[in-house]
């Protein structure tokens, strides 16, 4: 009891002191050595020491030093009274901000979630003293720590820094924050990645088109669009993904998705068969590229982007079976999710290249091209009838039923490819109509939000059969020849469609539909850094 009666005889002596209490070294100098003494000294010490920490410059190495041993005593309330006196040695001292803040760093692995907490509340301490210091000493230890202590510093900033006040991050702040990013970026994991893009997100500086390009620039160097794409590598095919999910956001009129369409074109669309299909990876990709086909911008050598997109399209839009050929009761498949992701990308690259398709040595490109529209247009306005026909009339409630919802996107869908085939049957070809990508949300004021209601008011000129425009007799010749006496093409039968609903007639379909598609996690990555 005379260690704390005399702390607090010592502290009375500073406290009366005031602003004078610097001329009181022996007093404080006690207070200071009482970090050796019993717990309750060592808690009381370092409340004291804290306290007048300003008025003692000479003292600062011994000071900090003392209170970050008490940061490691064995005793959980002094290390826990210490962890909270911390940021008060940086209050009047903004140039202890950076080792305060590493220490306190390597101090987020503590297991005890009281004192967990406690060395959160003291880094954000130190951000409202100075953010961009603070953040120095995390980086410090996202460089150069430990496994553990850096999966920390980056779970804090990425849930703690937004909780922060928006005042604290200046221009300056952001701009390091920034830089400091893209040095980390150099060699991180997916998690990691993904971490550092969503804080990068939440900035002022990247909400302009300036910032926007400059996350597109990291990302795209992330992504390594440079090397040879390995579809049968699921680690190679995960870290695309991943970087295409996160860069897609912030393409538009102004920030170009150049680098990742033409990369897409020219290096995924060959090979994208190799890739392991499981859970619709395909399917995903393909939508990725949908979404990015928008905002391509300027692409060198377009017209062969446009042919291996073209060359994929075709692969799912099969040619009407030859009727001097021997009869099969199979029917080729009608991947009409595909297919919406590969017609769209098409349409909005076409436009770039209209002679892809309409300029005279490219007729039988073209008139290949018509036979598959027309054959499988077929299939898909019997499909969108018996959608629009199970649909109409039903509730709101009626529509959350699973089978439903799978209608519905399915009914998106196909409208969507009948929309594209009417604009790609002009003569020439138009790519004029502007659709919704069936995963994505309808924007536009004014629609109708019921999915039933949408349904029931469609008219019926939307599943009017497409012919061709052309009034060539030749062209009408042939057509007669190809196609008279076949028998109507059936909708899909497959895992969607199944409960979707089915129709039959003179023929049967083996289509699959994957509208709603599947959402893919963080991925994983073989060894600690992509």
């Amino acid at each position: 009891m005379a260690a704390i009666e005399k702390l607090y005889q010592d502290f009375g002596v500073l406290a009366d002191a005031k602003d004078k209490a610097g001329e009181h070294v022996e007093e404080y100098t006690n207070i200071l050595n009482a970090v050796k003494g019993e717990p309750n000294e060592k808690r009381l010490a370092s409340q004291f020491i804290s306290r007048f920490f300003k008025y003692f410059p000479d003292l600062s190495e011994k000071v900090i030093d003392a209170i970050l041993d008490l940061c490691e005593d064995d005793d959980a309330m002094t290390r826990k009274q210490a962890i909270k006196d911390l940021p008060s040695l940086c209050k009047d001292n903004k140039e202890n901000v950076l080792r305060i803040s590493d220490v306190l760093v390597q101090l987020l692995v503590s297991e005890d979630t009281i004192e967990q907490s406690l060395v959160k509340t003291s880094l954000s301490h130190c951000f409202k003293v100075d953010a961009k210091a603070a953040l120095g000493g995390i980086f410090s230890q996202i460089m150069t720590g430990v496994e553990v202590i850096r999966e920390g510093a980056i779970k804090f900033m990425s849930t703690k820094m937004k909780t922060l006040p928006e005042e604290l991050f200046t221009a300056e702040v952001e701009n390091y924050l920034v830089e400091e990013s893209k040095k980390v970026l150099e060699d991180v994991t997916g998690d990691e990645f993904i971490a550092f893009m969503t804080i990068l997100t939440g900035l002022k500086a990247t909400s302009t088109v300036q910032g926007r390009q400059q996350l597109v620039d990291i990302v795209t160097s992330q992504a390594d669009l440079e090397s040879d794409f390995q579809a049968e590598d699921t680690d190679a095919v995960d870290k695309l993904m991943q970087c295409t999910k996160q860069a897609i956001p912030f393409f538009s009129k102004n920030v170009h998705s150049t680098a990742f369409t033409a990369y897409m074109c020219d290096s995924v669309l060959p090979d994208l068969s190799k890739v392991a299909n499981t859970q619709d990876i395909q399917l995903d990709v393909l939508k990725m590229f949908a979404d990015m086909a928008t905002y391509s911008g300027d692409l060198e050598n377009i017209d062969q982007k446009l042919e291996k997109v073209y060359n994929k399209l075709t692969e799912y839009m099969p040619l009407p079976a030859d009727e001097n050929a021997e009869e099969s009761n199979e029917q080729p498949a009608l991947h009409f999710s595909y297919v919406e992701c590969l017609m769209y990308a098409f349409h909005q690259l076409g436009k770039r290249c209209p002679d892809f398709l309409a300029a005279n040595e490219n007729s039988e490109r073209l008139k290949d091209f018509r036979i598959r529209l027309q054959f499988f247009a077929r299939g898909l306005q019997v499909y969108i009838k018996q959608l629009r026909m199970t649909l109409q009339g039903k509730t709101g409630e009626e529509l959350k039923a699973e089978e439903n919802k799978i209608k519905v996107v399915a009914l998106k869908t196909t409208s969507n490819i009948n929309t594209l085939i009417k604009d790609l049957f002009h003569n020439p070809p138009a790519y004029k109509s502007a659709i919704t990508l069936s995963w994505k949300p309808v924007v536009k004021p004014g629609m109708a939000t019921s999915p039933a209601n949408a349904a029931a008011g469609q008219k019926r000129a939307g599943i009017t059969p497409i012919s061709y425009d052309s009034g060539n007799p030749a062209h009408k010749k042939e057509r007669s020849r190809s196609h008279d006496g076949l028998s109507m093409y059936a909708p899909p039968t497959g895992k969607y469609s199944d409960k979707a609903g089915t129709f039959q007639e003179n023929g049967r379909g083996t289509g699959r539909f994957r509208g709603r598609g599947r959402g893919r996690g963080q991925g994983t990555f073989r060894g600690r850094r992509w």
